[in-house]
């Protein structure tokens, strides 16, 4: 099983994305991240969907999203080089004797305390997946008390 990540470019309509995501799961087609924003064109938005699976179930997820009314075009972003990025909020605990061990970690993610409370720290990490996923597991053994995590976002490098 490979990881695709596929941008959708669909019309800015109320239900869309519950269509995109009811076509994923009507086809037994699991959606591991999915962002949704507006686009650089006025009255369209951008949807950027990681899924994993063959080359045949990605051909078959591009054939039936343009079978759907507002679905514009369909990119597969994973074919050639592409920037992705996912952002992450984790609140900590952290009590006054292991804060300077989380800010050694914090920055060496170059990722930011975004908040101090008396006995927990909000960390922003930024960046790719497995960035992500290695900042969580560093910071598991101080307590993770809250994670949020907004979903892969991505463009295609260059000038395409």
């Amino acid at each position: 099983m490979k990881k695709h990540t596929i941008a959708v470019i669909v019309n800015d309509q109320p239900g869309v994305l519950q269509r995109v995501s009811g076509l994923f799961g009507r086809r037994g087609f699991n959606i591991e991240s999915i962002t949704v924003g507006t686009s650089e064109e006025q009255g369209l938005s951008r949807m950027v969907i990681v899924t994993s699976g063959d080359d045949h179930t990605l051909e078959q997820v591009t054939k039936q999203l343009y079978k759907l009314i507002d679905v514009i075009k369909v990119i597969d972003l994973s074919s050639n080089p592409m920037v992705a990025r996912e952002l992450a909020l984790i609140k900590v605990s952290a009590e006054p004797a292991s804060r300077p061990e989380i800010l050694g970690v914090v920055e060496t993610f170059r990722a930011a305390v975004v908040d101090i409370g008396t006995h927990s720290l909000i960390v922003q990490v930024v960046g790719d997946t497995e960035k992500i996923d290695a900042m969580v597991e560093l910071l598991k053994p101080y307590g993770i008390r809250e994670l949020s995590r907004t979903g892969v976002t991505a463009l295609n490098r260059g000038s395409k």
